[in-house]
């Protein structure tokens, strides 16, 4: 590996692929991205349906999730499992297909989150 230069860092290393700016480690062992804290909230979980941008079909969105990468896939991939629809994990909103508010609400609210639905 190369040392760190004087106007930037290593990025890229042929042995080891892509590379951290923090810690100049690789990214699959990055130290400082393990190290960061929850993402900042009021501690309650929004549920709300949106249908702008899909031509009249609604997702429901949840926002406020207190947890971050890993931990945000597998809640996310875990309710998307108990709907039993399909749905994505966006800029730490989870997005799942159809109005499963309701549903949602429930099963958020048995995984001890305080859960308030929001918009119309």
């Amino acid at each position: 590996m190369k040392k760190r230069e004087a106007e930037g860092g290593l990025v890229y290393s042929s042995e080891y692929g892509t590379m951290c700016p923090g810690c100049d480690q690789p990214v699959g062992a990055c130290r400082c991205r393990q190290s960061r804290s929850r993402p900042p909230g009021d501690g309650i979980v929004r549920l709300q349906r949106e249908t702008k941008g899909r031509k009249g079909r609604g997702v429901t969105l949840i926002y406020g999730l207190p947890l971050a990468g890993d931990d945000l896939k597998k809640l996310a991939k875990s309710l998307k499992q108990k709907c039993g629809s399909g749905g994505s994990l966006k800029n730490g909103v989870v997005e799942i297909q159809g109005d499963q508010r309701d549903f949602l609400a429930k099963e958020l609210a048995a995984l001890g989150y305080r859960v308030k639905r929001a918009g119309g």
